[in-house]
């Protein structure tokens, strides 16, 4: 199985942001659909490795990592999407990804089934996330990428690994602040 490194995402970041420009994204699987994630957020892929479980913590935080020294927290997209916890098999990896928050950029882990490719996407492949209603939620969504007579969910980093929602749902992560060891629920 050809793994996709660190090195290989850095050279693959050579992005062109202009007006009308394609842009790169990292394309994996969840449960069988795909999804993707600009290129610029991640900073790594690994292969799944043993995770520390934190007490006190949403479902979907699956533990933390040691990374080259740093603790990072590690999350379960499909069970963050209100899905079953992903099943672990040899292609299951973790996608090392920085977010900005208020504050600081942060470096989390999302579980994905398998990682696919990075791709090209130009603009004009790009829908705008539909319209469902107001109990549905597609703040998290990008948009929705046109490719191969199907649709790539692109993904928002920063909203689906929001440390504020974190935060509320009663996790103390690193760099997730104090508020929610301070305030009772």
């Amino acid at each position: 199985m050809s793994q996709l490194t660190s090195s290989a995402v850095t050279a693959s970041a050579t992005v062109r942001d202009g007006v009308g420009q394609a842009r790169q994204y990292l394309t994996f699987v969840l449960s069988n659909e795909v999804f993707a994630l600009g290129i610029l957020a991640i900073k790594e892929i690994i292969e799944y490795t043993q995770l520390t479980p934190v007490p006190m913590t949403p479902e979907f935080v699956r533990g933390v990592m040691n990374l080259r020294g740093a603790v990072v927290p590690v999350l379960d997209l499909s069970v963050r999407f209100g899905r079953p916890a992903s099943a672990f098999s040899k292609r299951t990896c973790i996608v090392i990804v920085e977010i900005d928050n208020a504050t600081e950029r942060l470096t989390i882990g999302v579980v994905v089934d398998a990682v696919n490719a990075v791709v090209d996407i130009d603009p004009a492949q790009i829908e705008p996330p539909p319209a469902f209603g107001t109990n549905v939620r597609t703040d998290f969504i990008e948009g929705m990428a046109k490719i191969d007579n199907g649709f790539v969910i692109l993904l928002d980093t920063n909203r689906i690994v929001a440390m504020d929602e974190l935060v509320l749902a009663g996790a103390d992560l690193p760099g997730a602040g104090s508020a929610a060891a301070s305030s009772p629920t």
